[in-house]
């Protein structure tokens, strides 16, 4: 099959104009020819009623006509319009217009009064429409008993199809002038109504050659949702190259340091100095590899925020977190509760909601005493709203924004690069959520990390 929409459209328009105008000339033949055979028909009625107003016994008791039929053709020889009067094998009166024939009629028991219709061989050969019916004249003096008689008044059917034959080649001739106007027409609409789909294809090119960045043409209600979101896809595109840009720049500046420390621990190592240098070359090895995660995480939130169809279910993910962190912590005595209702699902990557979730989780886990739980309610504005507590030692007001600044972590004494919840932070931004901390109903730390939902 084709993909040329225009070939379609013109196919099909073609198709139905060819069969309604077949219909309708099938149809009006039909009416048209039993139109013809009723005024055929009455004809040859009003000729019979004339051929028996016009009869009347004789003084010698025979049937006569007391003045000729009006019409001409009943005087012309072989004209195609007959009339006889008697028994169909010896006929008593006819037209001159049978010359030697006779009108065969078939054997037939005709009430008086009674009209009937036969298509029997005419003369020459040809077939004639005959309309018969028995009278009975008034009695005479020569014929004192009246006696029914048989007349009959037939016409050429030749004469019928030459009309039907001439109207319908009229008819078809008309029909098919007209058909190819209708396609024509259609062949200009489909012009006219896909020439914004032209138009469109012309900027696409443009596009492709860097002319444009945005389809902007006006176009009609039916394209514009498409045009709408081929430009909302050009511009998340161009975001994301964007994003893609900056994060690597960032990544490769946080790195540029780090790697000249290491290159000058390296040039400066001696085996005498290889046991304390290195455990700072492994801190800074670990700082690059947070760093690298950090900017990958960065980078995927960017490239799907936005993206119809991604979308992970919170309670499997925080479940699977949960049931890792558990074996993670198992010497403490960490009890997880996850208390997240089915049927949430973040409007994002699977990746990004382990990471951050899995942070949050995970430094609940570490400062807890003994319990964790995670659990995720409906927001507004089409957002979801995951809730991290633990019954820890909890964090004053006026520190918890300095710990979602990247490189500060809440305890000091540990080792660490103080990453993790700057990332929380960084994606959630990125998706349109955000995280904010506050006091636990169990006493210490509540995490809200507030997230884009897919419904």
């Amino acid at each position: 099959m084709t993909r040329s929409l225009r070939f379609r459209l013109l196919a099909g328009a073609a198709v139905w104009i060819v069969l309604a105008l077949a219909m309708a000339g099938v149809v009006l033949s039909g009416l048209f020819r039993d139109h013809v055979m009723a005024r055929f028909e009455a004809e040859l009625g009003n000729h019979l009623a004339q051929l028996a107003t016009l009869l009347e016994i004789a003084g010698d008791g025979k049937p006569v006509l007391t003045q000729p039929l009006s019409d001409p053709r009943f005087r012309r020889p072989l004209s195609g319009l007959y009339w006889q009067v008697g028994p169909a094998d010896a006929p008593v009166l006819r037209a001159r217009s049978l010359w030697d024939e006779i009108l065969q009629l078939p054997k037939d028991e005709v009430a008086d009064g009674e009209i009937h219709q036969h298509r029997i061989p005419g003369p020459g050969g040809r077939f004639v429409i005959v309309m018969e019916r028995m009278i009975t004249l008034p009695a005479s003096a020569a014929s004192p008993s009246a006696n029914p008689i048989r007349i009959a008044v037939a016409a050429d059917e030749s004469e019928l199809l030459a009309v039907v034959d001439a109207f319908e080649r009229v008819l078809w001739l008309s029909l098919g002038i007209l058909a190819a106007v209708l396609i024509a027409a259609a062949l200009v609409q489909v012009a006219v109504g896909l020439q914004p789909l032209t138009r469109l294809r012309d900027e696409l090119a443009a596009l492709r050659s860097g002319a444009k960045r945005r389809f902007d043409s006006a176009v009609p209600s039916e394209v514009a949702p498409l045009v709408a979101d081929l430009n909302a896809l050009l511009s998340h595109s161009e975001e994301v190259v964007g994003r893609a840009r900056l994060q690597a720049g960032n990544l490769a500046h946080a790195l540029k340091t780090n790697l000249s420390v290491l290159a000058n621990e390296a040039e400066a190592l001696t085996p005498e100095t290889a046991r304390t240098v290195a455990p700072a070359m492994a801190r800074r090895v670990t700082l690059m590899r947070r760093h690298i995660d950090h900017h990958m995480a960065r980078a995927r939130a960017a490239a799907s925020r936005g993206l119809p169809g991604s979308g992970t279910p919170v309670l499997e993910r925080a479940a699977g977190l949960a049931r890792t962190l558990e074996k993670l912590h198992a010497g403490r005595g960490i009890t997880l509760t996850v208390a997240v209702p089915p049927g949430l699902a973040f409007a994002g990557e699977r990746e990004d909601l382990e990471e951050m979730l899995g942070n949050l989780m995970d430094n609940a886990c570490a400062w807890a005493r003994g319990r964790v739980v995670v659990s995720a309610r409906r927001g507004v504005a089409g957002m979801i709203s995951v809730l991290v507590d633990d019954d820890g030692p909890g964090l004053p007001v006026d520190r918890r924004e300095a710990v979602l600044t990247a490189g500060v972590r809440l305890d000091e004494s540990t080792p660490g690069s103080g990453l993790g919840l700057a990332v929380v932070r960084d994606v959630a931004r990125l998706y349109g959520g955000d995280v904010r901390l506050a006091d636990s109903p169990l006493g210490g730390l509540r995490a809200e990390l507030m997230l884009p939902s897919q419904d």
